[in-house]
């Protein structure tokens, strides 16, 4: 069987049968109903291979590249969000590092519970991957892992799904040691419920010398090898949690440090590849690596800053999101995103270059609401202004209340936005008027640094200071009030 070749346009509602009406009485709602063309064809979606047309760029890949075919269904919404979806799932493969040669999107009211396609487009899907050479499939959701199996025996090749391959990123580019311990934790969630037995070799039971070299005193019918594997797994994901655990603390007690100094913190937060690190650099010099890649930065770095009026704040960059971002991940990354939910004052970047913006924005808020923090003070920032469309930008002021557009490339709105969060962030709110001894610099010197300075003059008896400060900073300035 040959791969079809028919390119048809789908349109993004359901088409009304023309029998609506029967003998003038109107039929009942029967669920979303779709053409005969719509459900029987396998729509490819152009423009996704990245396949190397010049071999002098060989010399730059390292490995040898895995050449997937992308594979999706269509359930909801238009044809351009379903095509979106396949585009990001493209640029998920390729920063995972391999070369994606084709896309095909089948429209169905509901993933295939058996081969998730549909026993004859697997069929079809087969005989794409036959001859385009590939090597793998990725699907652009979770699948079960009957599904995954199922499609492995049809189309011949490794299947694997949307959360596998974001996991495969995560894996690659966690640096630290807690990044490496909350991936290694997801992929062990996500990898205990798809284990499986390869004949013989998981299925026997290991007692005597095979439980472990023990000899004598050990025999007997012991356990099959696929439940010693989940027995190691889970013991393997105890320890994990009890080393993130142990980082926790240490994250809690910088955290609590800061709030005790009343130093106001900023969560910078977004869809991967918007900007964030870039506008991290831009605004504090952080350094923070920046690449035009999906998530090029998983470890949350916290720098310094200070406002005009020189008050000093923290600002947090974090893990970047995505749609259908593997709720394993959001488990596991959760003490990070405590940092989001800690906050004073979260900015949320949005790509304004994007195809389809709103949905970054609905899809980062979902993740938010799960970290329990829906409810922090939200300014939406729109970058790569100089690449976006006038009209987008126009229409993302529209919706969103609280919205400024800036470029961190060429620092366009930078200015607005500092002014921005020294406006937006919390300011003392208790008037003191004191008069410092010569010898208490300490307390002249946190005033300056925590509090909002109104007035300060050097007398015989020491400094006296007008300000505005903190509940905690007012009670130890209580001694020295002029």
């Amino acid at each position: 069987m040959t791969p079809r070749s028919d390119i048809f346009d789908f349109r993004a509602e359901a088409l009304a049968d023309d029998d609506t009406l029967v003998h003038g009485e109107e039929h009942g709602f029967d669920g979303d109903q779709y053409d005969r063309e719509d459900r029987a064809a396998l729509r490819r979606v152009a423009g996704l291979s990245t396949e190397l047309e010049d071999v002098t760029e060989v010399e730059y890949r390292q490995l040898r590249l895995e050449r997937v075919v992308l594979a999706a269904v269509w359930t909801e919404g238009s044809a351009d969000d379903a095509d979106n979806s396949l585009r990001e799932l493209a640029a998920l493969a390729e920063t995972a590092g391999s070369t994606v040669l084709a896309g095909l999107v089948q429209r169905r009211a509901k993933p295939d519970t058996g081969t998730y396609l549909g026993s004859g487009k697997a069929i079809e899907l087969r005989d794409i991957v036959i001859a385009e050479g590939a090597d793998t499939v990725i699907c652009d959701t979770e699948l079960t892992p009957s599904q995954r199996r199922a499609l492995e025996d049809v189309v011949k090749v490794k299947v694997i799904d949307r959360t596998a391959l974001i996991l495969d990123i995560f894996a690659q580019h966690a640096k630290s040691k807690e990044g490496k311990a909350q991936v290694e934790l997801a992929q062990l969630q996500y990898l205990l419920p798809r284990l499986r037995g390869w004949g013989e070799s998981m299925s026997r039971q290991a007692g005597g010398q095979a439980a472990g070299g023990q000899g004598m005193g050990s025999r007997g019918p012991g356990e099959t090898k696929i439940e010693l594997d989940r027995r190691r797994i889970n013991t393997r994901m105890a320890k994990l949690r009890r080393e993130i655990k142990e980082m926790k603390t240490s994250r809690d007690t910088r955290r609590l440090s800061r709030k005790a100094h009343e130093v106001p913190s900023v969560a910078i937060a977004g869809y991967t590849n918007a900007g964030k690190s870039s506008l991290l650099n831009r605004l504090t010099g952080a350094g923070v690596l920046v690449e035009n890649q999906l998530f090029a930065t998983l470890d949350p770095t916290v720098r310094r800053a200070e406002t005009e009026d020189g008050r000093l704040y923290t600002l947090a960059d974090t893990v970047g999101f995505v749609r259908q971002l593997p709720t394993q991940l959001v488990e596991a990354f959760r003490s990070t995103l405590e940092e989001v939910a800690d906050a004073d004052l979260l900015l949320h970047v949005v790509d304004g270059s994007h195809p389809d913006p709103e949905g970054q924005i609905s899809a980062v808020r979902a993740v938010l609401a799960d970290v329990d923090a829906a409810d922090v003070k939200e300014v939406i920032v729109v970058n790569k202004a100089d690449a976006a469309d006038p009209e987008v930008i126009d229409r993302i002021r529209r919706h969103e209340k609280h919205c400024i557009v800036v470029s961190a490339r060429t620092g366009a709105g930078l200015a607005e936005l500092r002014a921005l969060i020294a406006d937006e962030l919390p300011r003392p709110d208790i008037d003191v008027e004191v008069l410092l001894p010569y010898d208490r610099g300490d307390l002249v010197s946190r005033l300056h640094e925590e509090a909002e300075v109104l007035s300060s003059e050097h007398t015989e008896r020491g400094t006296h200071v007008k300000a505005r400060v903190h509940p905690e900073l007012a009670s130890e300035l209580a001694d020295f009030a002029a």
